[in-house]
């Protein structure tokens, strides 16, 4: 089962990936990178010309634990704001 949240999390990144993250104040440390991808929002000028909110997304589906039990969280990185979003969960 899939869960998508919008919260912000704190994350510390090693050689250019997320290393560990705090989630609802616990802090998760990232074990495996399973699918690693980039989008742009340059899409939303074909609906919204004067929108000035240009930039890439940066996507990291990742297996993390806080402790013993292991799951897979997709983590959002916004480079025009610099916010680190958990975006998705899976049971």
């Amino acid at each position: 089962m899939t869960r998508v949240f919008g919260d912000p999390v704190e994350v510390w990144v090693s050689d250019g990936r997320p290393a560990r993250f705090v989630w609802r104040g616990r802090l998760y440390t990232v074990r495996r990178i399973l699918e690693h991808w980039v989008t742009t929002r340059d899409w939303w000028r074909e609906r919204q010309p004067e929108a000035e909110v240009t930039g890439e997304r940066e996507f990291w589906r990742v297996e993390a634990t806080p402790d013993r039990e292991i799951g897979v969280y997709e983590l959002r990185y916004d480079a025009a704001s610099g916010d680190w979003m958990l975006s998705r969960v899976w049971d």
